[in-house]
């Protein structure tokens, strides 16, 4: 997961909060991935 894939993950989550994506707050852990994965990458 990267930071573009979460951005529209959340952009998405927002459009339609009702969404199942959005109920169960998978935004918010897509950009957990996201964190982490920028700072494994960093670490490298």
């Amino acid at each position: 997961m990267d930071k573009e894939a979460s951005a529209r993950i959340q952009s998405a989550a927002a459009r339609s909060p009702d969404s199942d994506s959005a109920q169960d707050s998978f935004d918010r852990r897509a950009q957990s991935a996201a964190d982490k994965n920028e700072n494994r990458e960093k670490n490298q």
